[in-house]
């Protein structure tokens, strides 16, 4: 297999609560919403996506946030309330993207037409990885859980999905192929295992991560919000917004024992602060 690289881009930022990303245990999502608490305590974290290149093609993980989010490259509440089509989700998280920055004002500096992505892999449909969608909607495939789809439809998730951030696409909903990662669910994307969409239910039912596997067995996990930092796995704090703590905590054990494996390149959450722009090589 010739080289895969993996650019990580950074689409903006995300200002939230710190119980958010760091509640632990016990935190409930009313304390990580953060509506109550003081706004001069809030992080401003980055949004992460990541752009797979595959012998056998270009692979989007996440999209971001939509340029419509931040026209002007500055905040602008009136137009994130707009995109996001909720206030309430504005009061959790308020986000801008400087201009270039958008996904695919990024792919065009690096010479890349969006309808030359293979496949958009949504790792769940939170609006700071499915907002986005609008940038990128002339890929050729969008790939999301069906056991997200599922639960993004439930009643009582519809304050935190929007089905309108993908209705200008057709998503592909698949069903678990294979039986790797904490719940032995799986997708193999190719048939290769070159590029696995594992299952790490907790902080939504279908979130995955995407392990890139070379052929010589090294990969690089990327694990979204299955953690928001590399502090999340090494002292197993699990995040504020959970549909199932305990699934949550048997998902971020698994990225633990992923992360500290000898053959793992990097191990790289969504949201964390301390990872800058760069290219990893297998």
């Amino acid at each position: 297999m010739s080289t895969i690289k993996i650019h990580v881009l950074h689409t903006g930022a995300v200002c939230v609560s710190p119980d958010l990303p760091f509640g632990g245990d016990h935190c409930n999502p009313i304390k990580a919403s953060g509506i109550f608490q003081p706004r001069e305590n809030r992080l401003w974290l980055p949004v992460s996506v990541y752009l797979i290149e595959h012998p056998r093609g270009l692979f989007l993980v996440d999209t971001g946030w939509a340029r419509a989010m931040s026209p002007e490259g500055v905040f602008d509440k009136k137009a994130q309330v707009k995109s996001l089509g909720s206030l309430v989700l504005y009061e959790v998280n308020q986000g801008q993207v400087p201009l270039g920055e958008c996904v695919d004002e990024q792919l065009a500096a690096m010479g890349i037409k969006t309808s030359d992505i293979d496949a958009v892999l949504l790792t769940h449909l939170d609006c700071d990885h499915a907002n986005g969608l609008a940038q990128v909607k002339d890929a050729k495939r969008f790939v999301v859980a069906a056991d997200e789809v599922r639960f993004a439809s439930k009643l009582t998730n519809r304050v935190r999905y929007n089905k309108d951030w993908w209705s200008m696409v057709e998503l592909d909903a698949v069903e678990w192929n294979d039986d790797k990662g904490p719940f032995g669910k799986s997708y193999d994307l190719l048939g290769d295992g070159s590029i696995q969409l594992v299952n790490i239910p907790g902080h939504a039912d279908g979130l995955f991560a995407v392990k890139v596997v070379a052929a010589d067995g090294r990969f690089v996990l990327l694990f979204s919000d299955g953690g928001y930092a590399a502090k999340s796995w090494q002292e197993q704090i699990t995040s504020g917004i959970a549909a199932d703590k305990e699934a949550q905590k048997k998902s971020l054990a698994w990225i633990r024992e992923q992360s500290l494996d000898p053959m793992c390149v990097e191990s790289l959450a969504n949201h964390d602060p301390d990872i800058e722009p760069h290219v990893i090589e297998l």
